[in-house]
């Protein structure tokens, strides 16, 4: 059922319980907002979306407000742009206005808004100003509440899409700021480290604790060997941070510029994705042919691994004991190229490139030291936007750059290395191993198309030969809780399950390049940028983790067999039992 209303003077048919906000956008018609997310967050706290209605109101709130049959309603007037500048300017009377050296400057939603609005008097309401400390308490994130406008996104992402409520808004009136109950330290809270309230904020007030100082110096110290490897997702997600359209893919450019940046090797993660496959479908053979614990749940995501630490105990044993891919990159750096080049694990420093704000936690985590007590698998974790900045800093223009290709001796992935980046990747790649492994014959065909796609809980059951194995994937961990709670109750019965801490995968990851509330209101990023790992999977000369060549000579020189005991003491670790 449709109604009938007027746009600044034009006709329009909009479907009848539309917002406003919705008949506009529908309408082409740009309405601003900052504290708006589609589907998340309608709370007309920001003023910003402020329009008039002929008639009995004056102005209202288009995000929470309905249009009505014969509506008449303008977005533009005189009064309407004096009210959103004003909203703009109370906005900004206590907000910390270091915009020269804020990291969201000139990607900044308020910034791009009060230069829009032509707030050109930042002290129009000058006065008291509330002084917040900074919060740098946990290992991967920083939140800084004097950035802050109380537009409660972060607040949405957290507990409507993650779950969670770990952060709230506290005290009241003036004093209302966004905070973990009682005030305690984000660190010390069950916080699982996603980053997704980081690329739900509109501003600085939340940013990933950065890790490129130590880079920086590894990279100016001759008597360290610097090696980084990038993650799948980060070729199809690198181009915005230079505003290079979404599902762009920059694999070479992005080569290039980490050679130019002086990294005496550039390596390509989802060879490790390959190698995670080979522990992770052996080990799910033998959990399943052995009356191993089931469903054996993936251990890739590091965000994922922690929530399921503190919410679901009783699940850990579940999970794979395989290091993610970022993981176990480091340990063969440290011991097997170590061993090859004759180099000490001492004199290397790895990096990786990586998606999530959650890696910066996950290198410091017990069980992660392969090469020997003291000698961490991975160094430094640095996010998509990190790099981005690093490239930036070393002065190279990355649209022009040629293509270039990783370096030896982990050049080579799989396609099913490649999609480890779109939820429901890992499931796929690990059953096309594990498929032709039971079933001793290549597969007829290599696509699971029932795990693809961003739905949140995705359920399917494939034949084996005699076997039927009952698969299940759930991306985002309010998706995850949903899951494991029918698992629990012996609702549901899976022998593999694998999760994604992000809605969509790393696609999606807290350390992707943030992009405005319009772009994610509108656009379906994770599959946008998805599309660009299974096109990548496509056209690869290897689609399968055990037909790689590099992962079949790394067996052959170094590890023995997918599940050796040399190959679990290198690839394999453990979890905690935290609780909440």
């Amino acid at each position: 059922m449709n109604v009938n209303i007027k746009i600044n003077g034009v006709d329009y048919s909009v479907e009848a319980g539309s917002t406003i906000l919705e008949a506009c956008r529908a309408a082409s018609i740009h309405i601003p907002t900052l504290c708006y997310l589609k589907d998340i967050n309608a709370i007309a706290a920001c003023r910003l979306c402020l329009v008039e209605i002929k008639g009995g109101r004056s102005m209202v709130a288009a995000c929470v407000m309905p249009v009505s049959e014969g509506m008449e309603i303008f977005t533009n007037t005189p009064k309407v742009q004096k009210a959103r500048k004003m909203n703009l300017e109370l906005m900004l009377s206590d907000h910390q206005k270091s915009c020269l050296t804020c990291l969201r400057s000139q990607n900044c939603e308020l910034q791009q808004y009060a230069k829009e609005y032509g707030v050109d008097d930042v002290n129009t309401f000058a006065g008291t100003m509330n002084e917040f400390p900074i919060d740098d308490s946990s290992a991967y994130l920083v939140r800084d509440n004097n950035k802050c406008i109380l537009c409660r996104r972060c607040v949405a992402a957290c507990k409507e899409i993650q779950g969670l409520g770990i952060i709230g808004p506290n005290d009241r009136g003036f004093d209302t700021h966004i905070a973990c109950s009682f005030e305690h330290p984000l660190g010390d809270e069950a916080c699982i480290g996603c980053g997704q309230c980081v690329v739900a904020c509109p501003t600085g007030a939340l940013t990933e604790k950065d890790s490129t100082a130590g880079v920086y110096e590894a990279l100016a110290d001759e008597t360290k060997h610097v090696f980084i490897c990038t993650a799948p997702s980060i070729r199809a997600t690198l181009g915005e941070c230079f505003g290079m359209e979404p599902g762009t893919d920059v694999e070479g450019k992005m080569v290039a510029a980490l050679r130019r940046m002086g990294f005496d090797g550039v390596f390509d993660m989802n060879f490790s994705a390959d190698l995670t496959i080979m522990e992770e479908a052996t080990e799910l053979i033998d959990r399943i042919q052995n009356g191993g614990k089931l469903p054996l749940i993936t251990s890739c995501s590091p965000g994922w691994v922690k929530y399921c630490e503190h919410y679901h105990p009783d699940m850990v044993d579940n999970l794979s004991s395989c290091k993610s891919p970022q993981q176990m990159f480091g340990a063969m750096v440290k011991t097997y190229l170590a061993e090859k080049n004759g180099l000490d694990p001492k004199d290397i420093v790895f990096v990786s490139a990586i998606p999530c704000t959650a890696k910066k936690f996950e290198v410091g985590r017990d069980g992660q030291s392969a090469a020997g007590e003291g000698i961490r698998d991975v160094d430094y974790a640095i996010t998509t936007r990190e790099l981005g900045r690093m490239i930036e800093h070393f002065g190279i223009s990355f649209k022009d750059l040629p293509d270039e290709k990783f370096d030896s001796p982990f050049e080579i992935g799989s396609g099913a290395g490649a999609i480890f980046g779109a939820t429901g990747g890992v499931m796929e790649a690990a059953l096309r191993t594990a498929a032709e492994t039971i079933l001793n014959k290549p597969l007829e065909k290599l696509d699971f198309d029932d795990v693809r796609g961003t739905d949140g809980i995705k359920r399917a059951t494939y034949k084996l030969g005699d076997l039927e194995v009952k698969v299940a994937v759930a991306s985002s961990t309010k998706k995850a809780n949903e899951l494991l709670k029918a698992i629990e109750s012996g609702e549901e019965e899976y022998q593999f399950v694998e999760i994604m801490a992000c809605p969509g995968g790393c696609v999606n990851g807290g350390g992707q390049p943030v992009q405005t509330a319009n772009v994610r209101n509108n656009t379906d990023l994770a599959a946008i940028r998805a599309k660009v790992l299974y096109d990548a999977d496509k056209n690869l000369p290897y689609r399968k983790s055990h037909e790689n060549p590099l992962i079949i000579k790394a067996y052959e020189e170094f590890l023995g067999k997918p599940g050796s005991e040399k190959a679990h003491h290198i690839l394999h670790t453990n979890y905690v039992k935290r609780g909440k």
